[in-house]
């Protein structure tokens, strides 16, 4: 009768390693270098959480003392956010973009998740004023995506940074999952369970660092960019955010016909990011 004890318990075993592994995060290795577009640039390597050391790279500005600090999304590297990072390193900001733990050629983690990316960008930040404080007059975040989130929730905890780019962030953890996972039409009441499970897995509830939520704690300038077209992340979720934290600093862009990897649309429309870090304060030239 012992096997009908094993049947459960190994189903339930074979469950959380399909999970573990369906939430695993692709890897994704730079295979060109700012250099490649005639930007000359230091690979970094800087020490976070847990003994792992972050890859990225520094493209610095003569003369410059204001840095933007870029973090990719799930999947992605510092290579795939260099399109976007140019244009303000054409304005006149040092640029430190950042590869997350189990991304890009970063170290290895047992799994990713929004705080993860928060710890890893803000280590990037203690990092940048400990070797380069002459870069740190003024600091800027940008994020895509998770990354998008991960600053936004990093910032929310800190009083040093200056202005946050949250572009294509969810609004909350509990509604873009609940969205993937009825795509695969997986029950409601296993979808619960699987919410309580990764939450318990990261160690912080949804509710901790929803976008929508760690806004509202931010009291300097934000400005939540989102494709009209995003299948992943519907423009709704940047609309929600708003609407939940209706503050004169937080600002909506809406970019026509950009999806959720549409990294180029952004880069068109680089104008207007650089010019909301203009109203910030920054000197940039447009």
């Amino acid at each position: 009768m012992l096997w009908l004890l094993f049947v459960p318990v190994g189903l339930i075993g074979l469950f959380l390693i399909v999970l573990h592994l369906g939430f695993k995060a692709p890897r994704n290795r730079e295979t060109k270098t700012p250099l490649d577009s005639g930007v000359e640039f230091q690979e970094v390597s800087i020490p976070t959480l847990n003994n792992k050391k972050l890859y990225g790279w520094l493209l610095p500005v003569n003369g410059s003392h204001e840095t933007l600090i870029i973090l990719h999304g799930w999947g992605g590297n510092a290579e795939l956010m260099l399109p976007i990072a140019l244009p303000f390193y054409n304005a006149g900001l040092n640029i430190l973009l950042i590869d997350s733990r189990a991304h890009g050629k970063s170290d290895a983690a047992t799994f990713s998740s929004l705080p993860r990316f928060a710890e890893d960008v803000g280590k990037s930040i203690d990092w940048l004023k400990n070797e380069q404080p002459q870069l740190c007059k003024k600091i800027a975040l940008l994020g895509h995506s998770v990354g998008a989130g991960a600053v936004l929730f990093e910032t929310s905890k800190r009083d040093d940074i200056d202005a946050v780019i949250s572009i294509s962030a969810f609004a909350h953890a509990n509604w873009m999952m609940t969205r993937y996972l009825q795509s695969l039409y997986i029950p409601h009441f296993l979808i619960q369970i699987i919410l309580r499970y990764v939450q318990w897995l990261i160690g912080h509830s949804f509710n901790s660092f929803a976008p929508m939520n760690t806004v509202c704690k931010i009291p300097i300038p934000i400005l939540i960019a989102h494709g009209k077209d995003d299948k992943t992340i519907p423009i709704d979720d940047a609309r929600a955010i708003i609407d939940n934290c209706p503050k004169p600093h937080i600002e909506l862009f809406e970019v026509d016909n950009a999806g959720h990897e549409s990294v180029d649309k952004f880069e068109e429309h680089a104008v207007v990011l650089i010019h909301f870090l203009r109203k910030s304060s920054f000197t940039v030239t447009l």
